[in-house]
């Protein structure tokens, strides 16, 4: 028997007619109910996983609660609550007793133990059952870490469940960085900060002395391009997450330079440079730091974003008279303008899957965050409101994260997130405004 949620397999792509054929073959015992988009989350137990150790209690609840979070967060899936539980896991070698799930509906069950060992060492063993084949999806899973790491390894264990229900890559290990931002609307302060992909575990990279904007990760998520105002104009900088140093990434006096991406292989920089009031794009090595000019135009180029492959670049310009999106070779070259409906189209950003463009888009007075294929067909809008800027993918290609500012004087900044298809959209959690996000790669 082919194991449950086969279908999942293409869960958002069938939600999203716009961007991919729907399939609705049955291959599999379960069937998901697609309507218009509505999906119905797929029901699931996850008892408490079980204490193994003296005091390792704390852990096994903490660890369950941010797996069951995670999971939640989707959309996806719906937690049954512990008190309609029949059954009750106590010892997690025992065998499961099906028929207690199946009775409760059930279709999923998760469990898990968490043992603590010398120098602060937690040890998390988990399974996961399909309940209605009555067999065990995959092999189970042990993770190791620190105390201090034990929400890396609850969102460890939420990616393997995530994986194997849904046939996706994984999301939930991954960090985001940020703009923290202070103060009233027309004196804000901004610093950078960085913190885990549901909003916990804040810390900050710089302070608040000069104007930052625009961090991007490196492909690899040890490092983070961002524009500083530090010199009274704005420059590059690349900063090492770990250690927190930083450096100026260029220095060419009397030019201001800003919205840096690494490219996929890290050793090139894409970015805009201003010189002579002309705006266009350039590489640099990192290494050499020897640049080449992209694009010569009398007009704005902005917000360069790579492909997967790092063959092709995407950018916004406003050579048509207002701004667009093109694509050009990485090596600069012909570009060709994938956005044609109305009203303007700026900060693309590639998918890491390579089949899907994401930009913000001004029309009517509102703001969109929005996708498109590569060609620019397709285009779907996803949000709509007084202010919706700056999205970034998650690493699977299904989540984009965006900033939202409200309107008027006393008017906030805050992240939000939701899915491809227009879905789950949720505010993200941050200690205070916060704007420009970029999100990691999965963390190694």
């Amino acid at each position: 028997m082919r194991y449950m949620l086969s279908l999942l397999a293409a869960l958002f792509m069938l939600a999203a007619p716009a961007l991919a054929q729907d399939t609705s073959e049955d291959d599999g015992p379960l069937r998901i109910e697609i309507t218009e988009g509505v999906i119905e989350p797929l029901p699931y137990a996850i008892p408490t996983f079980v204490a193994d150790t003296a005091g390792a209690s704390e852990w096994a609840e903490k660890i369950t609660r941010v797996v069951a979070s995670d999971l939640n967060g989707t959309g996806l899936f719906r937690e049954i609550p512990a008190e309609a539980h029949i059954a009750r896991i106590s010892n997690f070698s025992s065998p499961v007793q099906f028929s207690d799930w199946k009775a409760i509906n059930a279709q999923a069950l998760i469990t898990g133990s968490v043992r603590t060992e010398g120098s602060g060492r937690i040890v998390v063993s988990f399974r996961l059952y399909d309940v209605f084949a009555g067999q065990e999806m995959g092999q189970g899973l042990q993770l190791a870490g620190t105390e201090q790491g034990w929400r890396r390894i609850a969102h460890k264990v939420a990616d393997q469940v995530y994986s194997r229900l849904t046939g996706e890559d994984p999301y939930f290990d991954s960090r985001v960085v940020f703009v923290s931002e202070s103060g009233p609307k027309d004196a804000r302060e901004k610093r950078l900060a960085i913190m885990d992909y549901d909003g916990t575990n804040v810390s900050y990279l710089t302070d608040s002395s000069s104007l930052v904007l625009a961090p991007r990760f490196s492909p690899q998520g040890d490092q983070v391009l961002y524009t500083s105002y530090e010199s009274g104009f704005p420059r590059i900088y690349v900063l090492n997450v770990e250690t927190v140093g930083q450096r100026v990434l260029e220095s060419q006096d009397g030019t201001m330079s800003f919205a840096p991406r690494f490219a996929p292989d890290r050793q090139t920089v894409v970015y805009s440079l201003t010189r002579g009031g002309n705006t266009d794009l350039y590489s640099m090595q990192i290494g050499s730091g020897q640049s080449t000019r992209l694009t010569n135009a009398p007009s704005i180029e902005t917000a360069p974003s790579f492909s997967p492959d790092g063959s092709q670049i995407v950018f916004e310009s406003d050579r048509s008279g207002t701004p667009q999106l093109y694509i050009m070779p990485a090596g600069g070259g012909e570009a060709q303008r994938i956005s044609f409906g109305q009203g303007r189209y700026g900060t693309p950003v590639w998918s890491p899957r390579g089949d899907l463009i994401a930009f913000t888009k001004q029309s009517k007075g509102r703001f969109h965050i929005g996708v498109m294929r590569t060609d620019g067909s397709e285009e779907r809008l996803l949000t709509a409101s007084f202010l919706d800027e700056g999205p970034t993918w998650a690493p699977n290609g299904r989540v984009i994260m965006f900033s939202r500012e409200t309107q008027g004087a006393q008017g906030s900044t805050s992240l939000y997130s939701v899915d491809i298809t227009g879905r789950n959209l949720k505010q993200v959690p941050t200690p205070s405004g916060a704007s420009d996000p970029s999100w990691s790669p999965l963390q190694k």
